[in-house]
């Protein structure tokens, strides 16, 4: 049955331990889990695993070609894991390819073993990542990972939606999961803000010359700077 929970406490969250969120691109981190990260580093710490090197996001630029553009958004990541009040010892990069995770199916449980011996290195009791309803490859495949690591390391397992609300608003109905979380983001709305502002290139002010390339919608973000920030507990 559906345990439906109002406001929960960052305590409540991760018995007062550092979290680990798996991000499966730079900016991940910020939208869905800005707030709680925030919390977080002004608190016991966390640890941030972006699992893509977000090298795919402009592919008909040539003046960003994908080197380029991985190095700029590993910055970009740095910079908005210091607005949040981190740093980039808190960042663990995999750099794995960019919508190209599902391809890497078989290395699923090595990759999910690394993450596992991240949490206990980390001590901690909850480990956070993208739901899988998110219609994303790399945000499907991070949950799949997700769920194995959790498994290997005994952790509480928090989904956070980022694409789910945006295009199914019944995402809910096809998540499974046992309690709805809400956390209140107000405290750390404007950390957040700047976290998400420093993702310049996927906010269309860095690359120029791909006129089809991803521009994260403007309502899209306004939602996540404005709304509390939601985490949906797997069933263990």
């Amino acid at each position: 049955m559906l345990e439906t929970v109002g406001y929960t406490t960052f305590a409540e969250l991760t018995e007062g331990r550092p979290p680990v969120v798996l991000a499966p691109h730079p900016d991940d981190e910020s939208l869905g889990c800005g707030a709680f990260l925030a919390a977080a580093f002004a608190g016991p710490g966390a640890h941030v695993v972006c699992m893509t090197d977000g090298a795919a996001s402009h592919p008909g630029s040539r003046a960003w070609p994908r080197a380029r553009l991985a190095a700029l958004r590993a910055s970009e990541l740095d910079a908005a894991i210091a607005a949040l009040g981190g740093a980039s010892a808190d960042v663990t990069r995999l750099d794995l390819p960019d919508a190209g995770m599902l391809r890497l199916t078989d290395r699923f449980p090595a990759i999910a073993e690394g993450v596992a011996r991240i949490a206990r290195r980390h001590g901690a009791r909850v480990l956070v990542a993208p739901a899988p309803t998110d219609p994303h490859c790399d945000h499907e495949a991070t949950a799949a990972i997700a769920v194995l690591a959790a498994a290997q390391a005994g952790l509480r397992l928090l989904f956070y939606p980022v694409w789910s609300a945006w295009h199914d608003p019944d995402y809910r109905t096809r998540l499974a999961h046992r309690a709805e979380h809400r956390f209140d983001a107000a405290p750390a709305r404007e950390a957040k803000a700047r976290a998400i502002a420093a993702h310049r290139s996927q906010l269309g002010q860095v690359v120029h010359d791909d006129p089809a390339g991803f521009v994260l919608p403007d309502a899209f973000v306004d939602s996540f700077r404005s709304d509390d920030e939601i985490f949906f507990e797997a069933h263990p």
